[in-house]
């Protein structure tokens, strides 16, 4: 009997010492369901693609070498690929980031093609801003970066509501339907000293497969 009983509890601690392995990074809280929330997410990751036009607004405090302005926004993604183009970016003309993992370039109208490891690197070195472009990737879809650390609030629907990551706040103000997808429309990012504002006014998802 005594056998049993160890054996018992060693299978549930290995249970759900593997049930935290699944999901060992998120915190969730609100009042969705978690496990709609599950196949929402499960849904919305296999989106690898899409087309975004919309409005990017930044706001900076006083005083700090970022700028803060508005811009309109091109958003193309292609599983691994992003290209990403801001018009009149806080009045500095036009500014095109694109690449992939490991590898970006950064070309800004009247000063030049500039290339680093990273989006966040570029863009913090040529415009003073410390955006979380990699992590955007997934905070655009509703989704929490897969790679840190987050806390969730779902809303009555079990999407996001609120999103804590890595220094950062994201309020999803709106969603809308494309394509069989429901997707964030207005999301407000607080952190690092900014207030960016996105809206999205056309969405066009894809999924490109493996």
């Amino acid at each position: 009997m005594k056998a049993a009983r160890l054996t018992t509890a060693l299978s549930l601690t290995l249970l759900l010492g593997g049930c935290a392995g699944w999901f060992p990074r998120e915190v969730l809280q609100g009042q969705g369901d978690p496990l709609a929330w599950q196949a929402h997410k499960a849904h919305l990751a296999a989106l690898d693609a899409w087309q975004i036009d919309g409005k990017v607004g930044i706001r900076a405090p006083k005083g700090t070498s970022s700028q803060s302005g508005s811009a309109t926004l091109f958003w193309l993604q292609r599983q691994a690929y992003y290209d990403i183009r801001l018009s009149g970016p806080l009045g500095g003309g036009a500014a095109r980031l694109t690449g992939r993992p490991d590898e970006a370039t950064l070309e800004v109208a009247n000063r030049g093609r500039y290339q680093a490891a990273s989006p966040e690197a570029l863009l913090e070195q040529q415009l003073g801003w410390k955006l979380p472009v990699s992590h955007l990737l997934w905070w655009v879809r509703g989704l929490p970066a897969p790679d840190s650390k987050s806390r969730l609030t779902l809303d009555g629907d079990s999407r996001l509501a609120n999103l804590e990551q890595d220094g950062w706040q994201v309020e999803y103000l709106r969603y809308g339907e494309a394509n069989g997808y429901w997707l964030p429309e207005r999301l407000k990012l607080r952190g690092h000293d900014l207030e960016i504002t996105l809206v999205i006014k056309d969405w066009q998802p894809r999924q490109l497969g493996q």
